[in-house]
């Protein structure tokens, strides 16, 4: 079902889903903690009514940490009482995301305490900042609240009026070639994005979730377009427990990048010669049938080798600019050679050998920086940089 705002999505499954399980993941080392939709949806709703008792409902809300429980309520809570979530690069120096916040106009911050570093850095260097919160305090202290404290003081069933072209989140690109630009994504970019495409995966879907969080390929496809199916979602805690993990949640999907399944590939090339039933079970499972590839280019042998082991890899392209996904693989029609099809919402031409796009994800522009997004954004359409083209079937080929 198409959504525009991002609470339409949690809303309408948690009523049709309300004791599934959304999210699972690791207490203690091998035991499995979870939330059914019905308890995300409610505490999201009680993050939302902290920001109001805290005078901060509408402004920016910075959130740093590890993908967690606490993250993705803040980030639900925020966007769903008309906030505006900043998610940042917990690897950030604390300097750098110190400037993110004071760049993005962030009045509160919310902070994993694996980066106390920066609770300390930001009391000085942010002034603008009129609350931190730990996700793992357990009270009030030192001038920092503690997000369980403030959640038990409030109760469920906030709700306000979502606009879908209402800004919802600010995502800073990671500045590589230059300063990182604060990318302004509203309801309908990320939620059309997540959900314009039917993929007919089932109910059952078991995804685990081994990227970073605060990157759109992650939030929109591991969790929103997640939650939309009514997914379960697992959350990896370590890359370097990740197969452990495999074995743990038992996932029946992953969303990786590239690297990470050239990696992968090592172990089935490492076990040529034995069954391949035998070596799917062992190591991803037998109930695992696909893999989710974006961020880079894939060797196309990569297809052929997983199709082995009965996985499906599905290529697809994006950029944050475009919420992000631009195109797609669905299971039943693959074509090699290709990142997918086009999604439903966006439509491409090429200009001067470059890919251009337009389309209900297309961002709003980029925070405070109106010459870099005059440069990117021309009569609608999104300069992508990459060069490419779509053919007569809606398959888009990258060529540089």
């Amino acid at each position: 079902m198409l959504c525009s705002t991002i609470r339409d999505i949690i809303v309408h499954t948690a009523e049709r889903l309300p004791e599934k399980e959304a999210i699972r993941y690791k207490k203690g080392k091998n035991e499995i903690a979870g939330k059914t939709y019905a308890q995300l949806k409610a505490d999201g709703e009680k993050f939302s009514a902290v920001l109001k008792t805290l005078g901060e409902q509408g402004q920016h809300i910075a959130v740093v940490g590890a993908t967690s429980y606490e993250w993705i309520v803040t980030y639900l809570g925020t966007v769903n009482s008309g906030s505006v979530s900043v998610p940042l690069d917990v690897l950030l120096p604390a300097e750098d995301m110190c400037e993110l916040v004071d760049r993005s106009d962030a009045t509160v911050f919310v902070v994993d305490e694996v980066r106390a570093d920066v609770l300390a850095m930001a009391k000085e260097r942010c002034p603008q900042l009129k609350h931190i919160i730990s996700m793992q305090k357990t009270e009030h202290a030192d001038g920092v609240l503690s997000f369980w404290q403030l959640m038990d003081a409030e109760e469920a069933g906030f709700a306000c009026e979502i606009q879908p072209d209402q800004l919802a989140t600010i995502m800073f690109t990671s500045g590589t070639t230059g300063k990182s630009k604060g990318v302004m994504l509203t309801h309908r970019n990320l939620a059309e994005n997540a959900t314009c495409l039917d993929m007919k995966l089932p109910e059952d879907t078991v995804l685990l979730s081994v990227l970073p969080i605060h990157h759109a390929y992650c939030l929109t496809n591991d969790f929103l377009k997640g939650f939309s199916n009514g997914s379960t979602i697992c959350i990896n805690d370590s890359l370097m427990r990740m197969a452990k993990n495999i074995k743990l949640f038992q996932p029946s999907m992953i969303l990786m990048v590239p690297l990470m399944i050239e990696t992968m590939a090592k172990k089935l090339e490492a076990a040529e010669g034995l069954p391949a039933d035998v070596v799917k079970r062992e190591v991803f499972g037998e109930q695992f049938y696909a893999i989710c590839s974006g961020g880079a280019y894939l060797p196309p042998a990569m297809l052929d080798l997983f199709g082995k082991y009965g996985i499906d890899i599905l290529q697809g392209y994006g950029m944050t600019e475009c919420a992000p996904t631009i195109s797609t693989t669905v299971g039943w029609n693959i074509r090699k050679g290709t990142v997918g099809q086009l999604l439903p919402n966006c439509e491409a031409k090429t200009v001067d050998e470059e890919l251009w796009v337009r389309g209900s994800s297309v961002m709003q522009g980029y925070y405070k920086m109106p010459e870099e997004t005059a440069e990117t954004l021309v009569d609608g359409w999104l300069r992508t940089g990459d060069l490419g083209y779509v053919d007569e079937d809606g398959f888009v080929h990258l060529t540089g």
